[in-house]
């Protein structure tokens, strides 16, 4: 793979993006990243319509994530799910668009998550499993969702440790309103390119080695990894879905901490 050259650290990270302002910031940024998104695929030899780019807008007032919108874009990434469904509630007139969750969520929450999310990639419990399908079942809807590994081994992060993947993705198709489609991933927060790609190529090759044995009813087509500091390593790795914020909203104005326990956030 030819090198990386993009990757920052955690410390520089906050704030190395301009704030998108008008609908045309947001064109020219979701154009800068869908460039470097085709540009990693072609070192990687890859097809740039296989990699989704799911816009991160975490923080993010409604005012911006309405000129996103406008700029394109139809589903967005959201961390903390009341704040998304806030989001939601108040946006029921774009009908078209959609919700991912992707962080950590509490049983308790799952009836917001069944409610109105069309995404979930941060499974990661046979509890919250059973609460999500629980939920859905009785909004007669289902959910696409991804199964959350820790790939770093960091005890900040939440995630499966890989060798507790295969035992619990046998079990899935138990939940019916739940549509797996693959594996999720937050990588090291690093300046070390090579320890950041090692996450990447752990999951998947993780991938690779369960489908041998997952259940019919289970997809593991999906690869979610990589952030704003770190997509174009993932891309060469084989993510399928990439998770960018920063880089297309602009830097935000709350402490990393507030997002990821003690992890800085490069989404």
């Amino acid at each position: 793979m030819a090198p990386f050259l993009d990757t920052r650290t955690c410390n520089d990270q906050h704030g190395h993006y301009s704030e998108a302002l008008t609908v045309n910031d947001f064109r020219r940024n979701l154009s800068t990243v869908r460039a470097r998104i085709e540009a990693a695929c072609q070192r990687a030899g890859r097809d740039p319509s296989a990699v989704r780019l799911l816009p991160v807008s975490k923080t993010k007032l409604q005012a911006s994530l309405r000129m996103a919108y406008e700029a394109g874009c139809r589903m967005f990434g959201e961390n903390k799910l009341q704040e998304a469904h806030q989001k939601w509630e108040s946006m029921q007139d774009l009908s078209d668009l959609q919700w991912s969750i992707i962080g950590h969520l509490q049983t308790n929450k799952a009836k917001l998550v069944a409610r109105f999310a069309t995404e979930f990639q941060a499974l990661d419990s046979l509890h919250v499993a059973e609460a999500l399908d629980r939920r859905l079942q009785a909004e007669g809807r289902s959910l696409d969702v991804f199964v959350q590994v820790n790939t770093s081994g960091e005890a900040s992060k939440y995630g499966l440790a890989p060798k507790d993947v295969g035992v619990f993705i046998q079990v899935l198709p138990a939940f019916s309103a739940l549509r797996v489609r693959g594996l999720m991933t937050l990588a090291l927060f690093s300046g070390d390119v090579e320890r950041v790609r090692q996450c990447f190529v752990l999951l998947r090759t993780l991938r690779d080695q369960l489908r041998q044995s997952t259940p019919v009813e289970v997809s593991l087509d999906e690869l979610s990894m990589g952030m704003s500091g770190d997509f174009e390593i993932a891309i060469e790795e084989g993510a399928t879905v990439v998770r960018i914020g920063q880089a297309i909203f602009g830097a935000r104005n709350v402490p990393n901490s507030h997002y990821w326990s003690n992890n800085c956030d490069i989404s």
